[in-house]
C-alpha cells in the first residue's frame, strides 16, 4: 500500500506539474450586465465558449457570479501570445460586440501570469 501512495504521489506532482504549465496567462473581468439580459448572457456566454475553445492556447472560460449577482468572467490560455493573437482576430471582435450589448458598461479586466501553483 505505501508504495501505491508513493507511486500515487509522484503521479500527482507529475500532473501538477503539467498544470503549471499549461495555465500560465489569466484574464479576470468584472462586467456589469444588465438586470434584464442576465439569463440571456448566460447562454450566449455559453455558446461562445464553443468559439472562444477553439483557438490556440485556449485552457479555460468561465462566467462567475457572487451571492449578490455580480459577476467576473474568468479566461485561461497558454501565454499571453496565444490570448492576443485570439483577442485581434474577427472572431473575437464580433463576439466582443455582442457581449457588448448584454453589458450597462465595457468590462474592466485585469491581466495575471500564473506565477506558483
Amino acid at each position: 500500500m505505501e508504495l501505491f501512495n508513493h507511486e500515487f504521489d509522484n503521479l500527482r506532482k507529475e500532473i501538477m506539474c503539467l498544470l503549471a504549465s499549461v495555465i500560465m496567462f489569466v484574464v479576470i473581468s468584472d462586467i456589469k450586465i444588465k438586470s434584464d439580459s442576465v439569463d440571456d448572457f448566460k447562454k450566449w456566454f455559453s455558446e461562445s465558449n464553443k468559439i472562444v475553445s477553439k483557438f490556440d492556447g485556449f485552457v479555460n472560460r468561465r462566467l462567475l457570479e457572487t451571492s449578490d449577482g455580480k459577476h467576473r468572467v474568468l479566461v485561461e490560455f497558454e501565454n499571453l501570445d496565444k490570448f492576443s493573437q485570439m483577442h485581434k482576430s474577427p472572431e473575437h471582435e464580433k463576439l466582443h460586440s455582442t457581449a457588448a450589448t448584454f453589458m450597462e458598461k465595457l468590462p474592466e479586466p485585469r491581466f495575471f501570469t500564473v506565477v506558483s501553483q
